[in-house]
Parts: C-alpha cells; sequence; structure tokens
C-alpha cells in the first residue's frame, strides 16, 4: 500500500513565506491531526507536487507527514512506512537546488540504503560506531531508536491537541468558579496582596501593574484634587506620590504642618494634612467636606495610629478611644466615598530593634490590633451592603520585605514608598488611561461593532458545521456493515466521498472560531491572570540550554547537502524562533547584550526572506498572480482575524507588514520590465549585469526612504495605506521598524544571486560529506567566518548605548549572519545533519510569533499569561504546551483555506479576488464607524 501525498503547502512563516509552496526549498505542511480537507485536495497537491519538485515525506512526531499517516497515527504509520519498499525522489527547483524531501524522522527506508549498517537501527549511527554491531554503541543506539518509536506511538500532535484542549476546557473552569468565589475586582488584589519578583519589583495578585511616567500621571490628573491625612507615615506616602507628578519636588519645611502642592500647567492640587491621631480634629476635617456647599477631593488617603500608641504608652484605653473615634469617623467616611476614592491605609509593621527608646512602646503586636480594630469598624459601617471605604493594606506586606531597611525602624525606606504610592496612581488612572500593561482595575473592554459581526460568524460557522457534520453521519450509518445470505458474511457498503469545499470551510472556520475564543479569554476578558516580566539572567539563559539539549538529541540526516537546503533553513528558523520566544517572556529586552544579539536574529529571518524570495523567481520565472495571492494569504491571514478579533491595528503585528512589504519589494523588483530569470541569463553575461542594476537602483531607494523620514511618512500615510501602517495616530513606529533592519534584505538577494552563479558554474563541492572548497580555502574561510562571529559578538556585548548600536546594526547585522552560514554549511559533515526538533518548530515559525501576543504573553507581550496561579514553573510548561498546540492547528487551517481561497484558475481567482477587495472595503467603513464613535 502507497501513502498518499499531501498538499503542498506554503510557508508562512516569518521568514521565507514561499517555503511551503515548494518554490525555493520545497516543505511539506506540519504534522497534526487528519483533516477532512484531503480527499478533495489530493489531486490539486499532485500537480503542485509535480510542478514545484516536491515529494511525500514520512517522518516523526516532528516532522512532516502524509494524509494516511494522520488519520491512521504517527506511531502506526512510521511501523507502515518502514515496511514500504521505498520512496521516489523527485527532483525540485530550488534556490539551494533542492532534492528530495522524503524521509523518515530517523531518514526513510532509503536513507537506511545509503549508509550500510550491520545494527538494526532506524537512524544512520556515527562513523565511528557505524562498523560496529556488539556492545554498548549497539544498545544505546537500539534504545534511542525504540524510545522515538514509542514517543512517535504514544504520543502523536494529533493527541498532543487533544490533551491541550481538554486542559484549556478544565483551566477556564476552575478559573470561573475561582472569580466567582473570590470575586472579580482587581482592585481589590492590588490594594491587599502580590510578592515582589524581585528587587523594588512588585507583582499584584493576578494582575499586572503600570509604571506612571509624568506625562501620564499629569494626564490622568488634570482638575483633580487629592488630599492625603494622617500621620509622618502618611506624609511620607504624600511626598512618594507627589513626586510621580514632578520629581524635582522636595521634602523640606516644618514636618508637623499642612503641605500643599500644586501644579497649575496640569491643574493637579495635592495636599497633605497633618492630623497624626484619629480624634475630634481629623473628624472635623473630614466633616467640612461632606457638606454639599464645599468642594470634595477626588481622592481621599487617610491613616493613623502610632501616634496614638506612642503618646499614650500603648496602653488598653487608647485602643479603647481609637475604637470609639473611628467608629465616629466611618459614617463620614463611607458618605464621601459615594462621591470620591477614599482608601485607608492600615499600618505598616514596625523593625522594634532599630526604634529609639522613646517609640519602644510602639511593638508589631499593638499595631496589629488598630489594624484590627480599623478593619472591623470599616467594614462594618454599612449593614447592607460592601463598604465603599477601600482598605489599603498591600502596604504591610511591602513593609514585611522592606522594613529591615529601615533607618529608624519606623519609616519605610525610599523605595517602598514609591511602590505604594504607585499602587495609589494605578488604583485612580488605571480605569481612566487604561494602559495596555496596567491590567489592575481596569474593566473588560466593551465588544467593538466589528468584534459582534466577528462573533457571529463564528457562532454561525461552528452551528453550520455541526448541522453538516450530523447530517454526514446520518448518511454514513445508511451505509453500515449487511449480512449476505448466500455465504454468511457481512459486506460493508463504503463510499469515499471527498469533502466538499463548504465542508472545508466550515470546518475551518468552526476550529478557528473556537481558537479565537481562546485568545479572546486570555487576552482581553478577565478570566485568566497576566503577570509582569522580571528579567533575570537564569531565566534566560538556562530554558536556552534546554532547548539546544532537545536540538542535539533529534538530530537527522539530510536529504540533501547542498546549502541552505530545506531542512537546514527550517532548523534556522525554529531555533531562532524559539530563542525570541525565550526573549520575551524573560523580558531580556532590558539586558543589552542581549537585545542586540536577538535584532541580529530578526535580521536573519528577513535575511531568509530577501535568500528565499529571489531564489524562486530567478529559477522559476513565475511572477503569476496566484503565486503573489498565495504568499500573501499565508502572511496575512491570521494576523488579518486577530485585528478584528482582537481589535488591533494591522501594524500592531509589525514582522508580518514588514515581511510582506519586502515580497512585494522583491516581486516588484523582478517583475518589472526587463523580467530577468536564470534561463534567460544562462546565455548571455549582459543579463547578470542588468539583474545587478536592478539591485542596484533598489540600494539607492532604499538609502533614499531610510534618510529621508519625511517621504517615507507621506507614502504611507496615504489612505488606505495609513489604516495599515499608523500605529496611535502616526506611521513613525513602522519607518523606525523598516530602517532598523533596511539593507538586510537586500543582503539576502545578493547572497542568493552569488551563490546561484557559484552553483551553475560548479564552483561549490556539494557532495555529502565534502568541504564546500578545497581544503585550504575552507579552513581560511572557517577561521574568517568564527573571528567575526566572535568579533560582532564582542561588539554587541560591549554596547552601551541602545540608540547608538540600532544606528550601526543595518550594517554590520549581515556580519554574524554570512558568517554562520559559512560555519553551518562549508564542513560536508555539518551540511549532511539537521535538528528535526528546530525544523519542526521552524515550519510553524510565523503561528509561533504572531500566537505569542495573546495566549503565551499577556497584555499585547507587555505581561505574562498566568493560567495556573502560584507555581511559575508549571504556568510556563502548561502555557507552553496550549500555545504551541493552537499554533500547529492554525498552521493547518491556514493550509486547508487557502487551498479553497487561493484557487488556481485565474478567472475563479479573479472572483474571490473580488469579493476579498469588498470584504475589506466594508471593514475599512467598519472602522471608520468605529474610530468616530470612540471620540
Amino acid at each position: 500500500m502507497s501513502l498518499q501525498p499531501p498538499p503542498p503547502a506554503a510557508a508562512r512563516d516569518p521568514v521565507t513565506p514561499e517555503g511551503r509552496m515548494g518554490p525555493v526549498t520545497p516543505e511539506h505542511r506540519a504534522s497534526g491531526p487528519p483533516s477532512q480537507a484531503q480527499p478533495l485536495l489530493r489531486q490539486e497537491a499532485k500537480e503542485e507536487e509535480e510542478e514545484e519538485g516536491e515529494e511525500t515525506g514520512v517522518q516523526g512526531a516532528w516532522g512532516t507527514g502524509t494524509a494516511e499517516q494522520r488519520r491512521r497515527g504517527w506511531g502506526e504509520a512510521a511501523e507502515a512506512a518502514a515496511a514500504e519498499e521505498g520512496q521516489a525522489e523527485a527532483e525540485g527547483a530550488a534556490a539551494s537546488g533542492s532534492g528530495s524531501q522524503a524521509g523518515g524522522a530517523g531518514g526513510g527506508r532509503g536513507g537506511w540504503r545509503r549508509q550500510p549498517q550491520c545494527c538494526p537501527c532506524a537512524a544512520p549511527l556515527p562513523r565511528s560506531a557505524a562498523h560496529c554491531c556488539h556492545g554498548g554503541t549497539k544498545m544505546a543506539a537500539l534504545a534511542y531508536n525504540l524510545g522515538k518509536r514509542e514517543i512517535n506511538h504514544y504520543f502523536s500532535v494529533r493527541s498532543a491537541k487533544v490533551l491541550a484542549l481538554v486542559a484549556v476546557l478544565l483551566l477556564a473552569a476552575c478559573h470561573l468558579a475561582s472569580r466567582r468565589y473570590r470575586g472579580n475586582d482587581s482592585c481589590e488584589y492590588l490594594l491587599s496582596s502580590g510578592r515582589f519578583l524581585g528587587e523594588k519589583v512588585w507583582q499584584p495578585h493576578s494582575c499586572m501593574m503600570h509604571k506612571y511616567k509624568i506625562s501620564e500621571a499629569k494626564n490622568c490628573l488634570v482638575d483633580k484634587h487629592i488630599a492625603f491625612i494622617g500621620d509622618s507615615r502618611i506624609r511620607q506616602l504624600f511626598y512618594s506620590f507627589v513626586k510621580i507628578i514632578n520629581p524635582q519636588f522636595k521634602e523640606e519645611g516644618n514636618k508637623h504642618e499642612n503641605i500643599p502642592f500644586e501644579d497649575k500647567i496640569a491643574s493637579v492640587k495635592v495636599d497633605f494634612l497633618w492630623h497624626p491621631e484619629v480624634n475630634g480634629s481629623m473628624k472635623q476635617c473630614i466633616k467640612v467636606w461632606t457638606e454639599d456647599s464645599v468642594a470634595k477631593p477626588h481622592v481621599i488617603v487617610a491613616g493613623a495610629a502610632t501616634w496614638s500608641i506612642k503618646i499614650h504608652n500603648g496602653s488598653n484605653e487608647a485602643l479603647s478611644q481609637y475604637k470609639m473615634n473611628i467608629t465616629s469617623i466611618a459614617p463620614l467616611l463611607e458618605k464621601l466615598a459615594k462621591t470620591s476614592d477614599v482608601y485607608w491605609v492600615l499600618q505598616d509593621p514596625v523593625y522594634e530593634d532599630l526604634l529609639s527608646e522613646n517609640r519602644k512602646m510602639i511593638t508589631n503586636e499593638k499595631i496589629d490590633a488598630y489594624n484590627e480594630a480599623a478593619v472591623s469598624i470599616l467594614n462594618s459601617s454599612t449593614r447592607n451592603s460592601k463598604s465603599n471605604v477601600k482598605m489599603f493594606s498591600v502596604s504591610k506586606l511591602i513593609a514585611q520585605e522592606t522594613i529591615m531597611e529601615s533607618l529608624d525602624g519606623l519609616h519605610l525606606p525610599e523605595s517602598s514608598r514609591e511602590t505604594s504610592a504607585m499602587i495609589l496612581m494605578n488604583v485612580y488612572c488605571n480605569k481612566i488611561l487604561k494602559p495596555v500593561d496596567g491590567s489592575c482595575c481596569q474593566p473588560q473592554p466593551p465588544l467593538t461593532l466589528i468584534q459582534k459581526l466577528a462573533a457571529c460568524f463564528f457562532t454561525l460557522s461552528i452551528i453550520g458545521y455541526l448541522i453538516f457534520y450530523v447530517i454526514h453521519r446520518n448518511a454514513h450509518r445508511k451505509n453500515k456493515p449487511c449480512t449476505d445470505l448466500e455465504s454468511g458474511e457481512e459486506k460493508k457498503n463504503i463510499i469515499n466521498n471527498p469533502a466538499s469545499p463548504l465542508e472545508i470551510l466550515l470546518q475551518s472556520f468552526c476550529k478557528l472560531g473556537l481558537i479565537m475564543a481562546y485568545f479572546y479569554m486570555c487576552d482581553r476578558a478577565n478570566l485568566f491572570m497576566k503577570e509582569n516580566k522580571f528579567y533575570t539572567h537564569s531565566s534566560f539563559f538556562i530554558p536556552i540550554i534546554y532547548i539546544l539539549v532537545l536540538g542535539v538529541f533529534y538530530n537527522e540526516n539530510t536529504k540533501e547537502t547542498k546549502v541552505l537546503n530545506r531542512e537546514q533553513t527550517d532548523e534556522w528558523k525554529g531555533w531562532m524562533q524559539l530563542v525570541i520566544l525565550i526573549y520575551h517572556i524573560s523580558g531580556a529586552s532590558t539586558f543589552l547584550p542581549v537585545y542586540m544579539h536577538i535584532r541580529v536574529l530578526v535580521a536573519a529571518y528577513l535575511f531568509q526572506t530577501g535568500y528565499g524570495h529571489f531564489s524562486y523567481f530567478w529559477i522559476k520565472g513565475d511572477f503569476g498572480i496566484h503565486r503573489v495571492c498565495q504568499v500573501l494569504f499565508r502572511l496575512n491571514f491570521l494576523v488579518v482575524v486577530l485585528c478584528i478579533v482582537m481589535d488591533r491595528p494591522y501594524q500592531f503585528y509589525y514582522f508580518v507588514p514588514l515581511v510582506t512589504v519586502w515580497f512585494m519589494v522583491i516581486y516588484v523588483t523582478l517583475a518589472l520590465w526587463p523580467q530577468i530569470i536564470q534561463k534567460r541569463a544562462n546565455g548571455n553575461c549582459f543579463w547578470h549585469f542588468g539583474l545587478l542594476l536592478k539591485l542596484g537602483f533598489l540600494l539607492l531607494c532604499i538609502c533614499f526612504l531610510a534618510y529621508s523620514q519625511g517621504a517615507f511618512e507621506k507614502i504611507f500615510s496615504l489612505w488606505p495605506l495609513s489604516k495599515c501602517f499608523e500605529l496611535k495616530g502616526n506611521v513613525y513606529e513602522w519607518w523606525f521598524r523598516w530602517r532598523l533592519d533596511r539593507y538586510v534584505v537586500f543582503h539576502g538577494m545578493l547572497f542568493a544571486f552569488i551563490y546561484l552563479a557559484l552553483q551553475k558554474r560548479q564552483v561549490l563541492s556539494e557532495g555529502k560529506g565534502e568541504p564546500l572548497f578545497s581544503n585550504k580555502i575552507s579552513n581560511f574561510l572557517l577561521f574568517v567566518s568564527v573571528v567575526s562571529f566572535l568579533t560582532y559578538s564582542i561588539w554587541a556585548s560591549s554596547c552601551k548605548n541602545k540608540a547608538e548600536c540600532n544606528e550601526l546594526h543595518p550594517s554590520v547585522s549581515v556580519v554574524q549572519i554570512l558568517a554562520f552560514i559559512l560555519i553551518r554549511n562549508i564542513p560536508g559533515y555539518a551540511r549532511s545533519v539537521y535538528s528535526s526538533f528546530f525544523a519542526w518548530f521552524g515550519k510553524i515559525s510565523l503561528e509561533l510569533f504572531i500566537c505569542q501576543y495573546h495566549i503565551w504573553l499577556a497584555a499585547d507581550t507587555r505581561g505574562i499569561l498566568v493560567l495556573i496561579p502560584g507555581n511559575p514553573m508549571l504556568n510556563i510548561i502548561v502555557s507552553t504546551f496550549i500555545f504551541v498546540c493552537v499554533a500547529h492547528e492554525i498552521s493547518q487551517i491556514t493550509n486547508d483555506l487557502a487551498q479553497i481561497i487561493i484557487p488556481k484558475d485565474n478567472s475563479s481567482l479573479l472572483k474571490r479576488l473580488a469579493c476579498i477587495a469588498a470584504f475589506f472595503c466594508g471593514l475599512l467603513i467598519l472602522s471608520s464607524i468605529q474610530d468616530k464613535s470612540r471620540h
């Protein structure tokens, strides 16, 4: 029995969008669960396979596979494939002169025959062990092979996705139950609970705290009056709060007096009123504000107790009087709380060893007693409803961690006061300014018109698919086995009807609708928790070591040994994407050396974009509209859906606009007259010179736009381009992103041209195990490459100023990229192996890059999604598992939809393009209506 070939899949990773279409380096679709689209697409897959040189792959759980494999399960399919006679290998037209793509997790059966072995193992043994069939080597190889077969058999991608779905449902149910039991008010968590992530970094429970800048604070507090009433501790909080608005404000003057502050430009007024005891004086001050004729403060922060303990030497009578006094002012505070925000600050603990003699009576036991009295009285001041006076108890938790740093044992260190003041700012301002990374005290955003329409569409798709499924199931029951009366044997009426395009569409949109619901729950609804990032060297480098070990473990032989072959480019994209993911979740952007190296990885993706697209157009000369639409659809489909569902602008997902624009630049450069391709240029060197002129003109245009910000902004500020490339009302962010890697795509195109020219003239030795050049030249180039690679790393690690390093980055990033390519490809043995672990992730790198925004990170990449609170390690493992499964499923959905929405027939394609154009016109109109309603 032969396995059916899978439909070809165009690459949609952030590097070489053509990869999965087989243009430059053929690639199969990612492995996964069975798709009902397969029967319909099989014939079209066959045609594309013949046209673009793709072939059937047989791989394990980390690789690609056929529809038959996905239907039967990876373990069974791998065993069936091992029993086959072999697989045909097709010559692919590719930038790397790509050969066959067939091969198993340890190479296909044909791969086994290339290296004669006496050991019965699926993967070729190392050279030193190839002639050894006894002892530890044989047992280790056999155990390695059996272990991988067991993994493939019992833990397929399909079973992983089912497990991820169950995990999501259970976690959602647990969080819903927790919300109902504990309440859904994140302000309460902000005011009462949290922990330190590191020095001076406070993390509230379940939500994220925004660090307010001066301009943001003034914008929030314009025309506002804030009053602080209390003792010296409240005075400290007042100073820290004012310094958020005006850092130059000095702590001077008589400390036992009222202290006013006013910013006349911003119309902000903040007052400190000296009332160190809860007595008649404080009551009178508060009572004045309750009168209708008096202007009330918008925020009142009150608290006192230590003076009562000190003056009365900690007597029980003083505590009784404190209870009476706070009982008398509780109704006044409750009345004020109806129109103003009122916070009662509980007393922080003291460090008794540092207290002076006249403060020794202020003990933590006394402070706890006063706090219990305040909480019990203020919370019970209203009988029929919850008190409107909020308890500011979080400062107690902060003080417990930092009071040892106090100078006198009573007053908190400055860093602790700043944290408390920032919490107050978040409590009041988050609901006004709605910062992305300030999820505490923010209500769930209302659904926009476009989001409501999207929800209706996905709901109808789910209902439609369920109806379709029920009808199909009933039809299948009619074909159940019947008994032959003559022979007494059962006969089955099996009819394998191919899935209709409508069924494929409904199934794809049904799955996509469920996935988008998960996206919305993670990053828009207040169901799951979010936390701020906190960088430590261990949080970045230890996961890097883990993935490197896994990458080395899952190593296979390549099916070809040419420079930047398909497996190698997938591997390259995979490990780079994993490193970037770790960089984002660990918050490593604050560490400049890591930031500069990550910038090289982003540049390497764009380098592969230039290399891949140029190679495809140069070799195949396919400038048809089908090719362009396939690439654009696969690049942009997920981002367009997320822009609708998550209510974010297109430029927010900056990498997709970047690779989309660069693809169009490469296409226009090569498609414009005269169209110069390899077949035409082979007979005349004049055409090579013409192509170099085209590339030179492109470089001039890049330089002009890079140093002419005004011209660049005018071009992309034109409607409707402005709707795609504006972020926060301007295109500066787009200009910055584009300019940061402006030359690297050109470098990729130039490298592809030089490499293919050398390959055509047979200058390179790309045989298995052979060095790329002669031994002397290879050794020299390897030495230069290693020195260049290390030189760049030393320079990047010594960077002191991010702006200056970013200015040099576009010109020098290509040095490390080329050095890596030469180190990876000059030795023949290095070209002959690749990591299937990294390659698997490389095939879904675009989905991983985009999905991380909302279902792995949180608050639009500013924080971390918390599915399992209280256990950061387990939370990362579970959220990562779900995140990878979702990205893989989206990859398959996009592949299925691309085959239907972008047909090969030009007349059908033009009709589809007209429908797509109408859809985007409607989207622009609805977006304009939304913008007007917001303003």
